[in-house]
């Protein structure tokens, strides 16, 4: 991991490599294989949305793009649930990925929030 790396993308791409060994251990272990393939799509797809909004092409794109791996987030945090519930993970499994998912989710909203801040500012000033 490069050190010039944002907090954000560093933790989003963490959290990807943590997903795939999740779900590598469903297939091989639980031997779940429809829902395992769900938050692989939607964990993995964090970090992309993140890698993304960083080399957006301007402040509108960047929010967008953030905004969908937000929504990432959350579906993530879906299919973390749903295979809790399901007792395909346990709870001390399930409660350390989940809160990981959770502080993703708090980082690219505060990210979000700042930014749109910044972007009304700067409107205001301009006007």
């Amino acid at each position: 991991m490069k050190s010039t790396e944002s907090i954000i993308e560093q933790k989003s791409f963490r959290f990807a490599v943590r997903i795939i060994n999740f779900y590598n251990f469903l297939q091989e272990n639980a031997k779940e294989y429809v829902l395992s393939k769900q938050v692989l799509r939607s964990g993995t797809s964090i970090g992309a949305n993140v890698s993304e909004a960083l080399s957006s092409e301007s402040t509108t794109d960047f929010i967008h793009k953030l905004g969908i791996a937000a929504k990432e987030v959350r579906e993530t945090s879906y299919w973390l649930r749903l295979l809790s519930e399901t007792k395909f993970i346990d709870e001390k499994s399930f409660s350390s990925i989940h809160e990981e998912c959770k502080e993703l989710l708090k980082i690219i909203n505060s990210i979000i929030l700042t930014t749109k801040q910044k972007q009304e500012n700067k409107r205001k000033k301009s006007e």
